[in-house]
């Protein structure tokens, strides 16, 4: 009969005096761990402990990939029977592809890793199965959520894109055995990404075929003229695809190529108007390489956006200065709109529209007054009479020739001031409220005219819409709200309140560059120095 060990251990014990039991030793197994795991594992182990952890994101990321081979006993994922497997290779050459999405492979240490695909000897492939899941987490990552985080490169926009962890990563690209079909999917799986996508390969196509023709300066060139530039600008318009080859001949600026200039301005946001001048000539003779660079930088952008906007909301890109209402995937409506000037730059948020405001008061922004009215009002109390701005103190409106304007400055304001609703109200008779710590919203305007410039950045940072009363109706229609009702509410005079039955979901972006669902190819002159910030922040974290 075999004597089982703890019986043995009880036995032993109890046939041994007292004192030998308390002062014998505790004898305690010793277990080499090292010499528990395999050699790759130990190459592994190893490879894990000199992952590079100089930045935040690199000591993130090397801590989260140990976490996760070491929740494996440092078991290899892509390599098997001593070289690198299958799925290995594919990744590699997704890592390749990365230019493809707006990424540098270079990034990834693509070359280094294709060139170790045959590497043999426990050692080289510990390291090559390291090397590449630092790569294609890195890569995954970006994928995700961008290169850089939207909101510490720039105070103005207010993104905080979803991120995934190193160990998840690896979660997704080990399940079934389809790393690349799992890395596909943590880009933005959208229409407009995808679009914008095509476009950068075109781009590329062109300018591996010399480029875009430049157009030397000279004289204004108006429709209807002639000028030997012509045929230059006849090839630029053709090399963009506004112009079909064979369409036009001569020297004047006339028939089928004025059409394709026209088209050209409206895509690049200028005044169609078929003039050839310092605008128009500046944006034909942008490199290529510039709007390739642009275009990367967009997509960027578009990694940080949520995929999914809402079943229905409003985006209002503010490089475009314009306003679409999207129900279904389909514009509904759209407008153009005023936003903040260059020193008024409206931010980049996300927020829910929460009601309509008709026949709005005006409580002037605290910045406004006191850099704006307060010197006015220290001149002449009763400037602001004439707009209807009222002044109040703790509630009460009080007689602005009985305050001490002298005594105040931008650090010591007391009094708050308000404009009574009318034709004069700076905010028009309708605002849109998207309660938001920015003090941002869309309203109307008494500033009519400059809805008809091409570039109109003209506001405090609030957006101004050109036609508020069809917006309106759009915005309350999706509850039963009547065009009558809202033209009643508005010449009323008298301030009214209409709260959204469901909350509308409001998109404020920055694109400089995006395709349209015609594959029509828009860019935007980056007005608030915003590509300008990212391009030196997306150099750095090469």
């Amino acid at each position: 009969m075999t004597l089982r060990i703890p019986a043995l251990m009880s036995a032993i014990l109890l046939s041994t005096p007292v004192w030998a039991q308390t002062a014998a030793p505790e004898l305690t197994p010793v277990v080499n761990e090292q010499a528990a795991l395999s050699p790759i594992s130990q190459a592994i182990k190893k490879a894990l402990e000199a992952l590079p952890r100089k930045t935040a994101a690199q000591k993130k990321r090397a801590t989260e990939i140990s976490r996760w081979y070491e929740a494996r006993n440092y078991e290899p994922h892509w390599v098997r029977w001593g070289k690198p497997t299958p799925a290995a290779e594919r990744v590699t050459f997704t890592l390749f592809k990365a230019n493809e999405e707006g990424l540098d492979p270079a990034d990834y240490g693509a070359a280094k890793l294709f060139g170790k695909l045959d590497v043999a000897g426990p050692v080289k492939l510990g390291q090559f199965e390291v090397a590449l899941a630092d790569s294609a987490v890195q890569y995954g990552q970006h994928l995700h959520s961008g290169r850089v985080d939207p909101s510490k490169i720039n105070r103005e926009l207010m993104l905080y894109p979803d991120t995934l962890s190193a160990d998840k990563m690896l979660d997704k690209l080990s399940e079934g055995g389809r790393s690349t079909t799992a890395l596909a999917q943590l880009s933005p799986r959208t229409d407009r990404y995808a679009r914008l996508k095509k476009h950068l390969l075109a781009l590329r196509l062109r300018a591996a075929d010399g480029g875009y023709t430049m157009i030397p300066k000279g004289e204004v060139i108006k429709p209807e003229g002639s000028d030997p530039r012509i045929p230059l600008i006849r090839q630029r318009l053709i090399e963009s695809g506004d112009l079909p080859e064979n369409l036009h001949t001569g020297e004047t600026l006339d028939g089928k190529l004025l059409q394709a200039l026209k088209y050209y301005q409206y895509r690049m946001g200028l005044e169609a108007d078929g003039v050839i001048g310092p605008a128009t000539l500046a944006q034909m003779n942008i490199p290529i390489a510039e709007r390739i660079t642009q275009v990367e930088i967009n997509l960027e952008r578009r990694r940080w956006m949520q995929a999914d906007f809402g079943k229905r909301y409003i985006f209002v890109n503010l490089a475009d200065q314009v306003l679409k209402v999207v129900d279904k995937e389909k514009t509904v409506h759209a407008t153009i709109v005023q936003v903040g000037l260059p020193f008024h730059r409206t931010p980049v948020f996300s927020d829910q529209m929460e009601y309509v405001d008709f026949n709005p008061f005006w409580n002037v922004p605290y910045s406004i007054a006191t850099k704006e009215y307060l010197p006015k009002l220290k001149r002449n109390p009763y400037a602001l009479q004439s707009q209807k701005i009222r002044v109040l103190r703790g509630g009460s409106v009080v007689n602005p020739g009985s305050v001490p304007w002298s005594r105040y400055s931008r650090g010591n304001f007391p009094v708050r001031l308000r404009q009574d609703p009318g034709p004069k109200n700076a905010l028009g008779r309708v605002k849109f409220m998207f309660p938001n710590k920015h003090n941002i919203y869309i309203h109307d305007t008494p500033s009519k005219s400059k809805f008809s410039r091409a570039s109109r950045y003209f506001s405090h940072g609030c957006v101004r819409v050109q036609n508020p009363f069809e917006l309106a109706k759009v915005v309350l229609g999706f509850q039963g709200v009547t065009e009558d009702q809202i033209n009643g509410w508005a010449v009323s005079g008298k301030k009214k309140i209409v709260r959204l039955e469901q909350k509308l979901p409001v998109h404020i972006a920055y694109l400089t560059a995006w395709v349209n669902k015609d594959g029509s190819v828009h860019y935007r002159r980056d007005i608030y120095g915003r590509d300008k910030i990212l391009r030196k922040a997306l150099a750095k974290a090469s």
